[in-house]
C-alpha cells in the first residue's frame, strides 16, 4: 500500500497576524498564538522551523511516500519557502500556493504562481474569509486560471453549511476544476450530538461532483477528546462514504500541529486497526485516492523499519 498524507503545513517559521493579534514562533515547539503561548509543534523542533527535512524523517518512518502541503493565514504565507521545497523534493511533496485574500488585487499574485511552475494547487483558508465573497469577479478569474493550468483547489470551509453555496457556483462555473474540500467538512466533534446539527454533511455532499473529493485533515484534531482510535472519527468517514463513495475520501494528517498529542504514524493507524472498515477502503482512504486525484506518480517504496523497542 503507497500512503499519501493530502494535509499538512511547513514553515520556516510563524511571524505573523491574525485579527490584530500576533502569531510568532518561540523555542521548543512553542508559539505566541492570539496572546496565548501554546504547543504549536512538537517540543523536539526546539527551534520552531517545521522543516521538510524533519517532516520527510516523519515521513519515511512512518512509511508515507508523498504529501500535499497546505497553507493557512495563522502560519503566513509561506510561498518562498514551499517553493524551495517543490524544487527540492519534487518526487515527495505537491505544494499549494496562497495568496493575500484579504486585499482585492491578489489575481497577480495567483498569476504569479500559476506561471511559475513550481506549485501543483493553490490553498483557500476559507473559514478565514467570511464576509468575503468566495465568488467575486477576481475570485472567479482566478478559479478559471488554475482549471486552464490544471491545478487543484485546497479549501477548508467554514462550518456547516455557510459557504457550500458558494463553493457550489465555483464548482459550476469551472466543472473541471479539483477541488479538494478540508477537514472532513468540519464535521461534529463528538461531543455534539450528531443530529443537533446536520450541516456539515453538506460540504461531504459537494463530492458528489465529479471533480471534488473530502480530506480528513484534522480529524485527529477534530476528535481529540474521544482520543485514540477515535471510533467516533471512524463512524463519521463511513458515514460520509455512504453519501459520495469511499472512492471520494482521502486521509491527511494535519501535521505538524496534530502530532503534538499522537505520534505521525498514529495519525493514519487507527484507519488501519479499524474493524469497520475494510482492506479495500483502507487502500482507497490512505494512498489510492489521492494518487488518482493529485495525480502522483512514481511514488517512493519505503521499507517497515523496526523500532529498537520490538
Amino acid at each position: 500500500m503507497k500512503i499519501i498524507d493530502a494535509h499538512s503545513h511547513l514553515w520556516l517559521k510563524q511571524d505573523t497576524t491574525w485579527d490584530g493579534k500576533a502569531i510568532r514562533s518561540m523555542k521548543n515547539g512553542r508559539s505566541m498564538f492570539l496572546g496565548e503561548e501554546v504547543q504549536m509543534i512538537p517540543p523536539f523542533m526546539t527551534d520552531g522551523v517545521n522543516s521538510a527535512e524533519v517532516f520527510l524523517s516523519n515521513m519515511d518512518y512512518a512509511q508515507v511516500a508523498a504529501a500535499v502541503v497546505v497553507q493557512e493565514f495563522i502560519d503566513g504565507i509561506q510561498n518562498d519557502y514551499l517553493a524551495e521545497v517543490s524544487n527540492r523534493y519534487p518526487d515527495r511533496f505537491q505544494v499549494c500556493g496562497m495568496c493575500n485574500y484579504l486585499k482585492d488585487g491578489f489575481y497577480e499574485q495567483a498569476e504569479n504562481l500559476v506561471h511559475s511552475g513550481q506549485f501543483q494547487g493553490i490553498a483557500i483558508p476559507g473559514h478565514r474569509l467570511l464576509g468575503r465573497s468566495l465568488t467575486s469577479p477576481e475570485m472567479m478569474r482566478m478559479f478559471k486560471l488554475m482549471e486552464q493550468y490544471d491545478l487543484f483547489l485546497s479549501i477548508t470551509l467554514a462550518d456547516g453549511d455557510q459557504q457550500v453555496a458558494e463553493l457550489t457556483e465555483v464548482i459550476r462555473e469551472c466543472p473541471s476544476l479539483r477541488i479538494a474540500i478540508g477537514h472532513m467538512g468540519m464535521a461534529n466533534p463528538p461531543q455534539v450530538n450528531p443530529w443537533e446539527n446536520n450541516s456539515w454533511r453538506e460540504q461531504i455532499l459537494l463530492a458528489r461532483h465529479e471533480h471534488v473529493a473530502i480530506e480528513m485533515g484534522g480529524i485527529t484534531w477534530l476528535y481529540n477528546s474521544e482520543f485514540y482510535p477515535y471510533p467516533t472519527a471512524i463512524r463519521t468517514i463511513r458515514e460520509a462514504a455512504a453519501l459520495v463513495g469511499m472512492d471520494k475520501i482521502m486521509w491527511g494528517s494535519d501535521y505538524p500541529r496534530t502530532i503534538t498529542a499522537i505520534t505521525y504514524r498514529m495519525s493514519y493507524d487507527f484507519l488501519l486497526k479499524s474493524q469497520e472498515l475494510t482492506d479495500d477502503d483502507k487502500r482507497l482512504i490512505l494512498g489510492e485516492n489521492a494518487r488518482t486525484f493529485y495525480h502522483f506518480r512514481d511514488l517512493i517504496d519505503l521499507p517497515y523499519i523496526k523500532n529498537m523497542s520490538e
